[in-house]
């Protein structure tokens, strides 16, 4: 039998991707500081934010596979804040216009029986357009992405800020790679594709 499936997130975005492979889980929210440590690195953050994140939720689920995540984005080697206002919002985007932002992605699937874990961090690269003052200023009227990392939704509207995109799953950008996962979980003994019915 199964171990019950928890995604340690109450975010719709990671609820939404988890959904794609048609498994039963429930959402639990992890209740952790996270605050970066002195001197640490983006990929180091994502990747203790994770396995926090999926250990402080095993402290209710004493026989589940739990599901960790944290992302970050990236530019010039700054950790890349929520703008929380049009106006910060409008300032970011025309910061990225014509560079390169990266977002990383962790992964944690933690067994609560054994107190193990694996854990993963997937970059995804995002190249803008060159944009102008008046096109950031429209998408941002339209999508109001306020509480996005980067300040745009690449599941909406967002897209067409790009030039293009580069990485090995696309549901890294939104926040759960699952190709990854998919992994995870075989070798922890679940095979999403034979538990189809």
């Amino acid at each position: 039998m199964m171990k019950t499936l928890v995604l340690g997130s109450t975010s719709v975005f990671r609820k939404a991707i988890l959904e794609k492979l048609n498994l039963d889980f429930i959402c639990d929210k992890p209740e952790i500081d996270e605050t970066p440590l002195p001197n640490e690195q983006p990929v180091q953050l994502v990747e203790r934010l994770a396995i926090e994140k999926a250990r402080k939720v095993a402290t209710g689920h004493s026989d589940a596979l739990i599901i960790g995540s944290d992302q970050v984005a990236v530019h010039q080697g700054e950790i890349l804040g929520k703008p929380g206002s049009q106006e910060n919002a409008i300032k970011q985007l025309l910061r990225f216009s014509g560079d390169k932002v990266t977002f990383l992605t962790s992964l944690c699937l933690y067994d609560s029986v054994t107190d193990t874990y694996d854990v993963i961090v997937e970059p995804f690269y995002v190249f803008f357009r060159e944009l102008t003052h008046s096109q950031v200023a429209a998408y941002i009227e339209a999508e109001l992405p306020l509480n996005c990392a980067g300040s745009f939704k690449s599941e909406g509207l967002g897209i067409c800020l790009f030039e293009r995109l580069q990485g090995e799953d696309p549901n890294a950008l939104i926040g759960l790679p699952l190709i990854r996962l998919t992994k995870m979980l075989e070798k922890h003994g679940v095979d999403v594709l034979a538990l189809q019915k």
